[in-house]
């Protein structure tokens, strides 16, 4: 998978999402708890943008009158159906083994040139202060 250099990691903070656009794909990366996810900014029902619904949590199967509210901020509705989907794997909550969003890894990074990019001259090792948040597809 080639790594894509989407954006510095500074400018999703915790809690929040940003929306890129890498080689012609809409991609949502969220930042859930210092951890960096990223979706397919497309639902798999009818293809709205996934990433403009609210982001949230669900109410788990338990017994009845027993409500069980958990994964807040890990859930992602979609703005036109309500299709919630986990953004940490990408699982539709409703059927998890059959609809999926599509995700990707991400990775943080000093913003230096990738592998595939090596320049062909001498180089010298550089260090920077902030890092940057890196797409693989």
């Amino acid at each position: 998978m080639k790594p894509h250099r989407v954006c510095r990691a500074s400018e999703i903070p915790e809690g929040s999402h940003k929306v890129v656009t890498v080689e012609g794909r809409s991609i949502g990366i969220f930042n859930i708890n210092g951890t960096y996810y990223a979706l397919r900014n497309l639902c798999p029902h009818q293809f709205a943008p996934l990433c403009k619904g609210p982001v949230t949590g669900y109410n788990a199967p338990s017994a009845v009158g027993e409500f069980r509210w958990c994964k807040e901020g890990e859930i992602i509705r979609c703005p036109w159906h309500g299709w919630e989907f986990d953004i940490t794997t990408g699982k539709s909550i409703f059927n998890p083994h059959k609809v999926r969003s599509k995700s990707y890894p991400v990775t943080l990074g000093d913003g230096g040139r990738c592998e595939e990019e090596a320049p062909s001259v001498e180089s010298y090792p550089i260090s920077q202060s902030s890092q940057y948040l890196f797409v693989h597809f």
